[in-house]
Formats: structure tokens, C-alpha cells, sequence
């Protein structure tokens, strides 16, 4: 029990950045449609996200823009030498509002609320690795204003406070043991932990060197978790089990570190048409060495994650055909934390690459409609998850994971 909570409160943790176990990264469909490029684009609000420097060189005093995506992720899994099967299909709509608002040539304040994933994961309840999840359920949402400091023509810099918001909604059975059931019916336990707030920031530089080109720099903090009182309800525990104290409903403490990100990149506009922009993001995964969780009766649990830190690559392209259609595609690839024997069906991803696409279709000199959709390949892979116990025995569980990912998006931009 001790490790099935440690590894459920990590799941939140992951899944911050990870939608549902998939790192999808969805803060705006103009920049997604180039690749989820941003540190050095000054194309809308959106940039109040991917680098807050960049709000000083909008052309408009006031700049808006709303978008939402849907998120369809499907995940297969199989285990040909036992002839397991299970899949998960499952559906999220993050959505992105960003605001910003020019007060004097140098100084421009704005506001970013996003959802930095809109996903969740929900195998068939009792699967063979029910053992580890059934499902789980994430919602979070991230408030952050900003500041926007310009310093002569080239140069600006900016930054502000995050706020995190979330919860999460966990269930799993709590062993493979089948006397551990209630006519038939396996001993589970949902945890849930709502109303979790945590603090962290981001800063960036922006310079342009020439009107051509843009060198941007975004670092977003790590930011601590912290959930406390959450609940652990247990169901189907058979009498022989129900006086036993690990499985009472009880409450749980833990804090969740949620890893640092720093983006550097650059855009070159080719021709006054034509945009070429190129970022590099590196995540500081290795923070999750283990991860503590403290328990109301007294006891701790401390589980091992050993993530290691990973790099993301983007390219994208921007081509302004008239006045009223600009187009956009873009490509990454992002590399997985997850070392061999520590992969969980939780967070079933492997290394992947994004293909994206989009248009602006310009309805006057003040309001576009944005349309973009990514399509987020992750590589099969073969692994196993070796840290589970059970009665003092190591028991791995494992297989093959497919995964992929398709989110279609809509949104506006406003400004005058």
C-alpha cells in the first residue's frame, strides 16, 4: 500500500507536464501550428506564454487571444507472452486565454491562464495492470501575469509569478493477489487531493540583433506541489483484511516537485512573407530521484523514480500569403525521462515527435481566426515497470505500449 501511494502521488506530479503520461504541449494554436515554437516569435498575446520579454514588441497597445483544442490520446498495450491485451482512448480539451496591454513604449503588462495538460488515463477496471492504475484523472490550471520591460529598440526582458492550481483523482487495486477481493471483486483504493496550490515564476530575455532576426531565452521554475490532507478510500476489503491498518481510510502529506524548463531559440524572418523559428527546451527531470510520501499514521514512504533530464527540438515556419491567410507547420521531437525499468502504464510514453499545422484566416485589421492540429507519434517500445512488491517479492510488470496523440484546435486574436 505504502508504494502504491508514492507512485499515485507521482503520477500527479508527472502528469503536470505529461497529459495523462503524454507531454503534450498545447499553450496556443499559432505557436503550435509552428512546432509549439515561441521564445523568439512575436506573433499575438500567446507570447505572454513562451517568453513574456516579447510582449514589449507587439505592434498593438491591446492584444487577446482565446484558443481550445481537443486532445484524443489512444494507448494500446500488449504482452505476447501471456497474451495480455488493454487499450485506453481518452479525451481532454485544454484551452489557453492570454491577454497583454501596452501602457507606455517601454512597459507592457499582461496575463496568461492556461491548462498545461487537459488529459487522463483510464484502463478497464481489474486489467492485468491493475495492480498499478486503473485510472487517473488530472485537472490543473496555471495563472500567470506578467511584465514586459523594453529597452531601446533590440532588447527587452520580462517575467512574473505562476500560480498552479490542481487536484487528482487516482484509482488501483491494491494487489494481484485474487484473495484480496470481495465476491470476485478486487480490493481497490481511490486517493483523491483537490485544492493543491503551489507557487513558482518565469523570466526571459528577448534581443534583436537585426530586423530580421530574434534570439529568445525563457527559464520557468521548478515548482513545488504540495499536497496535504488527501484522502485514501478503500473498497471491497475483505473481513480478514478489514481490521488490518493499511487498509483504513486515511490521510496523506507530500510534496511534488514539478520540474524547471529553460528554452532558448530564434526566429528569421527570410522575406517579408516568409518566417523560419527554431527552439530548444531542456527539462530538469532528474529532480524526481525518489519521491516522499508521509502518511497520518506516522509512517513514510520514500519510492524510487530516477527520472533523468530531457531536450525538446522544434522547428516551425510561418507563411503570410495575403492579407487574409497565413499559414504555419512545424515538427519536434521530445525525448522521454523514463530510464528502462521504471516505464508505468500511468505514464505509458516513449521518445516522440510532434507533425503540426495551421492557418490564420483574417477577418479585418483587428480579429483573425486561428485553426490548428498536431499529430504526436510516440515510438513503440518494449519496457517494464521492475519497483512494484508485493509480500517482499519484486514483481515487474511489462509489455509493449503504442501511443499516439491527435488534438485539432480553433481559436481568435484580437487587437487595436
Amino acid at each position: 500500500m505504502r508504494k502504491l501511494l508514492s507512485l499515485t502521488l507521482l503520477a500527479l506530479a508527472g502528469s503536470t507536464a505529461f497529459a495523462g503520461g503524454y507531454r503534450v504541449s498545447i499553450q496556443g494554436q499559432k505557436q503550435l501550428a509552428m512546432g509549439h515554437t515561441g521564445v523568439a516569435v512575436v506573433n499575438s498575446a500567446e507570447v505572454a506564454f513562451f517568453n513574456p520579454a516579447g510582449m514589449a514588441f507587439l505592434d498593438k497597445k491591446f492584444n487577446l487571444s482565446v484558443g481550445v483544442s481537443g486532445l484524443f490520446a489512444e494507448t494500446k498495450f500488449q504482452n505476447s507472452q501471456y497474451n495480455w491485451e488493454a487499450s485506453t482512448q481518452n479525451v481532454g480539451t485544454p484551452f489557453n486565454i492570454y491577454a497583454t496591454y501596452r501602457l507606455n513604449d517601454w512597459f507592457t503588462a499582461g496575463l496568461a491562464v492556461y491548462t498545461p495538460y487537459g488529459s487522463s488515463v483510464e484502463w478497464d477496471q481489474d486489467w492485468e495492470g491493475a495492480h498499478l492504475v486503473n485510472n487517473i484523472d488530472l485537472k490543473a490550471i496555471f495563472f500567470q501575469p506578467s511584465i514586459s520591460v523594453r529597452v531601446g529598440e533590440h532588447f527587452s526582458f520580462g517575467g512574473g509569478p505562476i500560480l498552479a492550481m490542481g487536484g487528482v483523482n487516482f484509482n488501483r487495486n491494491l494487489a494481484t493477489n485474487p484473495l484480496l477481493s470481495v465476491d470476485g471483486q478486487p480490493a481497490d483504493v481511490t486517493l483523491d487531493a483537490q485544492g493543491i496550490n503551489a507557487w513558482g515564476y518565469t523570466a526571459g530575455i528577448m534581443f534583436n540583433p537585426t530586423d530580421k532576426l530574434r534570439l529568445g531565452m525563457n527559464y520557468r521554475s521548478e515548482i513545488i506541489m504540495e499536497a496535504r490532507g488527501g484522502d485514501a478510500n478503500f473498497n471491497d476489503i475483505p473481513d480478514f483484511a478489514s481490521t488490518d491498518p493499511r487498509f483504513q481510510d486515511q490521510k496523506f502529506d507530500a510534496d511534488l516537485p514539478l520540474p524547471a524548463e529553460f528554452t532558448v531559440g530564434l526566429s528569421y524572418q527570410v522575406t517579408d512573407k516568409w518566417m523560419l523559428a527554431f527552439d530548444y527546451n531542456r527539462a530538469m527531470w532528474s529532480v524526481y530521484e525518489a519521491l516522499t510520501v508521509n502518511f497520518e499514521n506516522g509512517t513514510s514512504s520514500v519510492n524510487p523514480r530516477n527520472y533523468q533530464n530531457s531536450s525538446t527540438y522544434r522547428v516551425g515556419t510561418q507563411y503570410k500569403a495575403n492579407d487574409k491567410f497565413t499559414f504555419r507547420a512545424g515538427w519536434y521531437f521530445d525525448e522521454s525521462p523514463v530510464q528502462d525499468g521504471y516505464f508505468a502504464p500511468e505514464t505509458p510514453r516513449n521518445d516522440s515527435m510532434g507533425y503540426t499545422g495551421g492557418l490564420t484566416y483574417q477577418l479585418n485589421g483587428k480579429l483573425g481566426i486561428d485553426f490548428s492540429f498536431l499529430y504526436l507519434h510516440f515510438d513503440e517500445v518494449d519496457n517494464s515497470y521492475n519497483h512494484y512488491s508485493e509480500n517482499g517479492n519484486i514483481q515487474p510488470f511489462g509489455g509493449t505500449y503504442k501511443s499516439s496523440v491527435f488534438s485539432p484546435g480553433i481559436g481568435i486574436t484580437y487587437g487595436f
